[in-house]
């Protein structure tokens, strides 16, 4: 399934009518902290990970781009946090689709809320907060590594309240039911998405 109102170009992919190049300057325009450049590139590779293995071929870019834009307007507008992208998806020129696609993640959390409805944006929904908590987890770990976290040791993590207590088990929890997928399934894919993205830049 692509989306109906998204234009393709003559190879027939997804024209989203931004490079990745853009995207990312746009990115470094809106953000100065590393900690959430890290996490755009993060979710970008996760993104990028479901769109392949789910059969999305020629929507990988187009994944990418809206897992490295989904926050855009965290860090300067966290009380707006996606109602101020919106316009400033808008000054960009960015296309409403893929504007669409990175309100959605914010679901049940503002008062314009855009619910997931593309599997691309029930995955962001549930990975975001997802890696957040992963990447709190690989911290407390002697490696400081994904490549020998489990599913069995991110649950322990997951069922502990009090730690990373600003990931949402709620929202991770749901967005698994958006797509119809075992919260262990959900875990054990993103960590294979974060140890493919920790491979290559080994």
């Amino acid at each position: 399934m692509v989306f109906e109102h998204l234009p393709e170009d003559n190879t027939g992919r997804l024209a989203p009518g931004i490079t990745r190049r853009e995207a990312f300057a746009l990115v470094e325009k809106y953000n100065k902290e590393s900690f959430h450049i890290q996490h755009a590139e993060t979710v970008e590779a996760v993104m990028r990970y479901f769109a392949t293995n789910l059969g999305y071929v020629g929507e990988v870019d187009f994944w990418g781009l809206v897992g490295l834009l989904h926050d855009l307007d965290f860090e300067q507008f966290p009380d707006e946090h996606c109602i101020k992208v919106r316009e400033i998806f808008d000054d960009e020129g960015i296309d409403p689709q893929l504007k669409r696609a990175v309100v959605s993640h914010a679901y049940g959390f503002t008062q314009h809320d855009v619910k997931p409805v593309h599997q691309m944006e029930k995955v962001l929904y549930a990975a975001d907060e997802l890696t957040g908590l992963i990447g709190a987890a690989v911290l407390m770990r002697p490696s400081k590594s994904t490549l020998d976290l489990t599913v069995q040791s991110l649950k322990k993590k997951f069922k502990d309240k009090k730690f990373a207590a600003g990931c949402s088990r709620e929202v991770i929890r749901k967005g698994a039911d958006l797509l119809g997928w075992e919260l262990d399934y959900l875990m054990e894919e993103t960590i294979k998405a974060l140890q493919g993205k920790e491979r290559a830049e080994l």
